[in-house]
């Protein structure tokens, strides 16, 4: 199983994360923290647009720290 933490608190855990480059994706309903929309954004050429959340735990923000791609370019799917 997969787990991601932050500052000593588990934050999102699953069996059904997708890896890409690395990166373990997990399903939003698997995330434990609360997360609070950004309004940043990035762009991967193949993947595309990149939106980002922060975490907040305990009062603890980690800002820009999860990021997901709404509309991933078919190469990314």
């Amino acid at each position: 199983m997969a787990t991601a933490t932050w500052n000593g608190h588990v934050i999102a855990q699953s069996d059904d994360t997708v890896v890409v480059e690395g990166n373990h994706y997990f399903p939003k309903d698997s995330v434990t923290a609360s997360l609070q929309p950004s309004s940043t954004t990035s762009v991967c050429p193949w993947k595309g647009t990149a939106s980002y959340y922060s975490i907040e735990v305990d009062g603890d923000v980690n800002t820009d720290a999860a990021w997901y791609y709404p509309s991933p370019k078919d190469a990314a799917k």
